[in-house]
């Protein structure tokens, strides 16, 4: 049966290669996590840490592109998303190199001995507000568990001297996120402004810092193009993934 004729499960996203069951997950499949798991940089990756995995959608876009030999850890706070992601894991073609760890990172990270040449996150974006309608996707979308700070002090224990931490946050909190990165020593080494077409201004940001100094690569990507259909870019960065591409 081809890729594009295959049956599609009504509790998840079907990608190419794996599925995501997400409807014991507070936070679902969304564009922002589909476009940090394809982006982030892999290729000197050997060991990677995704920190609020969720559903463990980037842990499972990661195992996919790198190489058998690459063990990523995944730590989720949440029970149930946890629980959700190991079965994901169990279900998919990498089981054996993906580990998910039900923890609090900021109890978990200080434990670790190991360091990361790759940590990607799509954190929570917003300071606390309005309550939403589950506690689990407050905790989720709010930084009430996990502020900025706290998130770069953990990256900080558990990065390699040459390696990436690479997140996805919208465009305002991403300015004020890369002005908190800098002050604490972080390298801005890659950033991709993405916007929704041609005549918005970009709404999200991808970023990417190192402890190490080096040149930034900057870029910026629409979604969809003039036509409403999605971009050559955004289409070259997520083929593998996507089922209608």
């Amino acid at each position: 049966m081809s890729q594009s004729k295959r049956p599609l499960r009504g509790n998840g996203f079907t990608f190419k290669r794996f599925f995501i069951a997400h409807d014991r997950c507070a936070m679902k499949v969304g564009t922002d996590s589909i476009l940090l798991g394809a982006w982030a940089p892999v290729a000197r990756a050997t060991r990677i840490l995704d920190i609020g995995s969720g559903s463990g959608l980037l842990a499972l876009m990661l195992a996919q592109r790198t190489a058998s030999t690459v063990a990523i850890d995944a730590v989720e706070l949440d029970e149930d998303a946890a629980c959700q992601a190991q079965e994901n894991v169990a279900q998919s073609p990498w089981a054996q190199r993906i580990h998910i760890h039900q923890a609090d990172i900021l109890e978990w990270a200080p434990r670790q001995a190991q360091r990361y040449s790759l940590i990607v996150s799509n954190p929570p974006y917003f300071t606390p507000g309005p309550a939403c309608a589950s506690s689990a996707r407050d905790m989720a979308r709010a930084t009430h568990t996990l502020n900025h700070e706290s998130l770069l002090r953990c990256a900080e224990i558990l990065i390699g001297e040459e390696g990436f931490f690479c997140l996805v946050l919208p465009e305002e909190e991403g300015k004020q996120f890369v002005s908190l990165a800098l002050a604490r020593g972080w390298h801005l080494r890659f950033r991709n402004d993405v916007a929704e077409n041609s005549t918005r201004l970009p709404h999200r940001v991808l970023l990417g810092f190192s402890p190490a100094a080096g040149e930034l690569l900057q870029e910026r990507m629409v979604i969809r193009g003039p036509d409403q259909r999605y971009s050559p870019a955004f289409c070259s960065l997520t083929q593998d993934f996507y089922l209608f591409m």
